[in-house]
């Protein structure tokens, strides 16, 4: 490390009380360095109300007044050299506030922390590890995110697999960087999001209340092991995307809370600060130094940890003043509304600054408002993110999930209404943790119907899912139809996988699931563009079907998806098609193999010179019960390969459901 490694410049200072000191943690923290030839370790601290800060470590045997620190700057920032500190120390900051108030606090820009329930900072070095993920970050220069599959495997780091089921024993970085690696890309998945990494006292929160917003946890070993992790996931052709919260943080007394003993990093009105929902504290967005330490946290994580994206948690909480006050007087802004002009402000600012160091940067907001122009442009008007989860698309596929199937034709509009907007951002479809846990149910759990029929709703659902525009996120645990929900302090059901067959062919059906959505080009090609969708017929609501295309940038990776969402086979269902030609059925989620009922036409089948649904053309399908069903031309008219006898094959009919036990047969 050089000489000058944490000496804040006057320049340093200026950015950072400016709000514009983006890389902060170069200046701020502990730094291993030397001084005038002798190694120790430079502490560096902003804490603008304290009439005194006193070092205490391992390094001197935690003795208040052994090293004073210095005020160095005007505005707060306070440094000590130790040349007897060293990497692995523990330390804290004895804070003595203008009125006599002592408390001892945690470094707001530790790199390490003490394993819970020890809540000190620790020192570490993070430069030195040899990345080896060169390939990766050249291809992702390559080909847009928008223009990508991109299939996302939610992870909880601390349940996702244990030592011992029950235990608290996890599994290291190490260990995850073989045995989770392998098995995301094993099943398809091209992204990994973890739950907050940051550092955090308590279990239960997963992560969402950190007191480490620069620590990685110790929870599953050190930062370079972390590191080693993230190469691995680049190595083997898998991105990471990390779980941030900059809404909002708790309120342990050795965390951010009054820090220097007033309002610091929270707004001081206590109406804006406290978060009365989640019993946490709001970061206060307009003051400089916050920004400066927030900005640069996002960028620190993609910087040092290669992390290739952030999930921007609770973003809702941040745009509005009165989120989670409902029945309290409500708080006004400046124009009498209740948005939060600092908090649009700070997402706007952050977006520009994270896209100018990595542009190939994901950054998706999770906003359940109707927010406009979350995933537009700051100088169009936009927030400047790149991606939205799609919270309404969401709620209304699994409110019309639940519903049992004769039901579902009056409720139809729940799985069309949202093309009606899909193309207005760039959306994620997410099912995530927040769906499976706390008395929801899993996903499989919410499903109607006997046993068979829960797999089978499960299956149309995901069928669905990939054949809608946007990309794509699924919980752990949810990719081989887990019963229970999550329980967030035991491993997944992993169990379910040993001799239970459904499971087993739920797992191989979402794992073929993925690989398809991988190699079909019009599954994500034209995602975010009315180009790649068109509507075959949204309107059979009486027997719950829908049928539209996908569309790719060549004709020949069109594909056309029907999805059945009642338990009955239509054995001659006619659906309009764009050309005269050979079509085969290239994914079939009733499919044997998946835990279906093997309904289906089995061979190519050749397109009629009938007009329907306004199309030139059409085919008659046989469409399995709970399915989806994705077809594709083979090849046009002039050059039909293996012909049929017949142009056309229907399937024999061994009906789950009578076809007449819901409704009459389709008319056009």
């Amino acid at each position: 490390m050089g000489a000058n490694v944490g000496i804040p410049s006057s320049e340093d200072l200026f950015l950072l009380h400016e709000g514009s000191l983006y890389q902060s943690y170069r200046i701020l923290g502990a730094h291993v360095s030397k001084t005038t030839g002798q190694e120790g370790v430079r502490f560096t601290l902003w804490a603008p109300h304290a009439k005194q800060i006193y070092l205490l470590g391992d390094f001197n045997q935690w003795q208040s007044g052994a090293h004073p620190m210095e005020r160095v700057s005007t505005l707060g920032v306070w440094m000590v050299f130790v040349p007897e500190a060293g990497e692995g120390d523990h330390y804290k900051y004895e804070i003595h506030s203008q009125t006599g108030q002592v408390q001892l606090k945690a470094d707001p820009y530790a790199f390490y922390s003490e394993l819970r329930p020890g809540t000190a900072s620790r020192v570490v070095d993070l430069d030195g590890y040899e990345w080896q993920d060169q390939s990766w970050q050249q291809l992702k220069k390559e080909v847009p995110a928008y223009n990508k599959p991109l299939a996302i495997y939610e992870v909880h780091l601390g349940t996702w697999r244990k030592k011992d089921r029950h235990s608290e024993d996890l599994y290291t970085y190490e260990q995850l960087a073989g045995e989770l690696v392998d098995y995301a890309a094993e099943m398809g998945y091209t992204h990994i999001e973890l739950m907050p990494l940051a550092e955090h006292p308590f279990d239960r929160s997963w992560g969402y209340q950190a007191t480490g917003y620069y620590s990685v946890t110790s929870r599953h070993g050190s930062p370079k092991a972390f590191m080693q992790f993230v190469d691995r996931c680049h190595q083997k052709g898998i991105g990471v995307i990390m779980d941030w919260v900059p809404g909002h943080f708790c309120k342990d007394s050795h965390g951010l809370r009054q820090f220097d003993g007033k309002p610091l990093y929270e707004y001081e009105d206590p109406r804006k600060a406290e978060k009365l929902e989640w019993g946490t504290l709001t970061f206060d967005f307009g003051r400089p130094e916050v920004q400066s330490f927030l900005i640069s946290n996002a960028v620190f994580w993609m910087d040092m940890y290669h992390i290739d994206g952030i999930r921007v948690d609770a973003v809702a909480s941040m745009l509005h003043l009165n989120f989670g006050r409902w029945n309290e007087k409500p708080i006004k802004n400046q124009w009498g509304g209740d948005d939060n002009p600092e908090a649009v402000a700070f997402l706007r600012k952050l977006n520009q600054v994270v896209f100018s160091y990595f542009p190939d940067a994901l950054m998706m907001a999770e906003d359940s408002t109707d927010w406009p122009l979350v995933t537009a442009p700051v100088h169009d008007g936009g927030l400047g993110f790149n991606y939205k989860w799609n919270m309404g698309w969401m709620n209304d596929m699994l409110r019309y999930m639940k519903l049992d199937p004769i039901n579902r034709k009056y409720h139809h509009k729940l799985i069309t209404f949202s093309f009606m907007y899909t193309f207005s951002e760039n959306y994620v479809l997410p099912f995530s943790h927040d769906e499976v846990v706390h008395g929801k149910r899993s996903l499989l759990h919410k499903m109607p119907g006997d046993y068979w029929q829960k797999f089978a709703n499960l299956r149309v659902l995901y069928g669905y899912m990939s054949g809608h525009p946007g990309k794509k996120l699924l919980f752990m645990g949810s990719e081989f139809g887990q019963f229970d929900e999550w329980k967030d302090q035991e491993e997944v059901d992993w169990f379910l996988l040993d001799g239970y067959e459904k499971h087993q062919q739920m797992h191989h059906f979402v794992k073929s699931l993925n690989q398809f959505y991988l190699d079909e080009p019009a599954l994500w090609q034209l995602d975010h563009s009315y180009e790649g969708f068109q509507w075959i017929n949204p309107h059979d609501e009486s027997q719950s079907v829908v049928t539209f295309m996908r569309k790719g940038n060549l004709p020949e990776d069109d594909l056309i998806l029907v999805c059945n969402f009642t338990p009955v086979v239509h054995p001659d269902y006619r659906i309009g098609v764009p050309k005269h030609g050979v079509y085969d059925i290239v994914f079939n989620s009733d499919d044997p193999a998946y835990g279906g009922s093997g309904q289906g036409n089995k061979l190519p089948i050749t397109s009629e010179q009938r007009p329907w649904h306004n199309l030139r053309h059409s085919l008659s399908l046989c469409i399995p019960p709970l399915a989806a069903v994705y077809i594709k031309c083979r090849s046009e008219f002039q050059t039909v390969i293996d012909e049929v006898e017949g142009g056309n094959q229907i399937c024999a009919v061994k009906s789950v459901l009578p076809c007449s036990s819901l409704e009459e047969k389709d008319e056009d």
